[in-house]
């Protein structure tokens, strides 16, 4: 499975480590991506989503289907 997240899309990064001797060597920053099970009242069912904090706080302060929306994801696409 990709490191992405399922509802914003966030990536890995991928940027240069410099060192003090101006040394550079490739390095990842990766989201900080977290598995969960969210009840959604409106679909009336659990979702399971990996998503990053980011997206995590957001759907808690605005709610699951008006930040799916948001995102031009459908939020029954997530229900087993």
């Amino acid at each position: 499975m990709a490191r992405r997240c399922q509802i914003t899309g966030k990536r890995p990064l991928v940027g240069n480590r410099v060192s003090h001797a101006q040394n550079k060597t490739k390095m990842r920053q990766l989201p900080n991506l977290q598995r969960k099970r969210i009840w959604v009242p409106e679909l009336s069912a659990f979702v399971r989503v990996r998503l990053s904090a980011r997206a995590l706080r957001s759907i808690a302060k605005v709610g699951f289907v008006p930040f799916c929306k948001k995102n031009g994801i459908d939020p029954q696409s997530f229900v087993r």
